[in-house]
Order: C-alpha cells, then structure tokens, then sequence
C-alpha cells in the first residue's frame, strides 16, 4: 500500500533507519514545520548528522534528493500546528463538546484505518495458530499488558487454554518453558521493547508459533513474529498510550476472536453458555 503522507512514511520505515537517520526522523517529527524551511545542511546540524546522511535518508523514504523531500514535508505539515501532547487535534481552547467530536473522529479514524491495512490471510494464519496451540500466552508490557490482559480474557469466555502473562520476569520464565505446542499473542504498539525482542527469539528457539499486533510491521519484534496483524492510528512522541491505538488493537482482537470462535460455532455457543452459568450467581 503507498503512502504519500511524508510523516506517515517516516513512522512506517522508522525501525528499518539506521541509528544517525532515527535522529533526523526524530527532528522532523518534533519539528514539522519548521524542516519545510531548512537547508540540508540546517537540517543535518540540527540533528546533528552528516549531510550524507540526510541524503541517503531521503533516498530510503523514495524521494530523488533533499529538495523533493522537502516539498513533501511542506504539502504533509500545511495547516499543522506544532506536535501537542493531547490526541485528536483537541486544543485547550475547546468547548467539551467539540473535544467529544474530535476524539470521536480520531477513534473512528483509527478502526477504519486498521481494518484498511488488514491482511485477510494473516488473520486465518494467526487463528489457525492460535487454534492449534495446546497454550497461547497473551503478553505484554506497560500499557500493552492491559490489552493482553483484555484479549485472555475474552478468548477465555470461548475457550479454556488461553492465559494472561503479566510480569515480564514470569514472562521471561514462562517462554523458557514453551514447547512446539503452544502460542504467544503479543501487544507492541512500538514492536520494539527490548524484553519483547528478547522473548520474541526464546519463542522461536523453542519453536513456539507467536501472533505479534503493532503498528510498525518492520518493526524488530515483526522480524521475530510468526504472523503481524498490523494497528492504524499514529502517536505523536507526547501521546503514548493514547486510546485510539487501543482502539485499533482492540479492535484486531475482536476481529481475531471471532474469526477463531466462528470455526466452532457450536462448541463456542456451549462453552460461552457455560461460562454464563457459572458467572450467574455473581450478579444480584
């Protein structure tokens, strides 16, 4: 899928950058309007790099040189303000109806977004995994456990050997212990902690298959991944953990539970109806 948004391409080629072109990347994304008006050699003083290198960051990005890329960065940032901590545009100036409008839209925006950069065949792949494992962990860290935590719970009311994993030394234990048999179903907006890549490659020494939802398909934990069901909805570096990624990832999940149950419709309704009995006389 092409992407003519420039700020789009940065964040989607970001982990593929060299460590001097992460720094340009990041100078750009803090600075948006202010690169349209630096020179090459502004730009590489800035972010403190050769000129080289800004060149060949360009060229990574599909541009013919500096100037074009320019032009780009120009056409993407017009009418942009600078990067704002808040999600959805919302300024401090807004009524709350007018927030609750905006953080709609950019909720919205990000579920039709990911259901654009969904894969049909990854989503059969991860639910054919998931289905033949005898154990699938549902894992993440910070932020992301949250959403683990929420996808071991709704595949749990369906199904009996999907569990939640939340500290990242019982993470750590628990993949030491996989066998070919089982699964991980793992939460990385980013796709690039350093305990996720770490657990990402015991998982595959011990030949345990592993469902990876980001944002960032070339990310180091896709390399590691067995199956990337790919998440819409962009951060800025002031807005982690806004609830428009989660929404996106919330949404794979809903998206990959079903596609798992709808295999056994029947056994599904039964096991569903079971769970339902039993929650019973927990409620008044």
């Amino acid at each position: 899928m092409a992407y003519g948004d420039v700020f789009t391409k940065i964040n989607r080629e970001y982990y593929q950058l060299t460590s001097a072109e992460r720094k340009i990347a990041d100078h750009i994304m803090l600075q948006r309007q202010e690169c349209q008006f630096m020179s090459i050699s502004e730009l590489a003083e800035a972010a403190e790099v050769a000129e080289a290198t800004v060149s060949r960051f360009c060229r990574r990005l599909g541009y013919r040189g500096y100037s074009t890329f320019k032009l780009a960065v120009a056409g993407s940032s017009a009418g942009t303000r600078p990067v704002s901590p808040l999600y959805g545009e919302v300024e401090a100036e807004d009524d709350v109806g007018e927030m609750c409008r905006k953080l709609c839209s950019v909720d919205v925006e990000a579920i039709t977004q990911t259901l654009t950069m969904l894969d049909p065949a990854c989503v059969t792949a991860a639910a054919d995994l998931l289905l033949s494992a005898q154990r699938v962990l549902c894992m993440g860290l910070g932020g992301s456990m949250i959403l683990a935590r929420e996808a071991a719970h709704l595949f749990s009311t369906a199904l009996p050997n999907f569990f939640a994993v939340d500290d990242s030394h019982h993470q750590a234990i628990r993949a030491a212990m996989l066998t070919k048999q089982d699964a991980i179903l793992y939460f990385s907006y980013s796709g690039s902690t350093r305990d996720m890549v770490e657990l990402m490659k015991l998982a595959r020494e011990r030949g345990a298959g592993t469902v990876l939802i980001t944002r960032f398909p070339k990310s180091p934990g896709a390399a590691l991944a067995d199956i990337v069901l790919e998440c819409g909805a962009k951060e800025g570096p002031l807005q982690m953990g806004s609830i428009a990624a989660r929404m996106a990832q919330l949404y794979l999940t809903d998206v990959l539970f079903n596609e798992v149950c709808r295999r056994d419709m029947e056994g599904c309704r039964e096991r569903r109806r079971l769970v339902a009995d039993a929650l019973a006389d927990k409620h008044l």
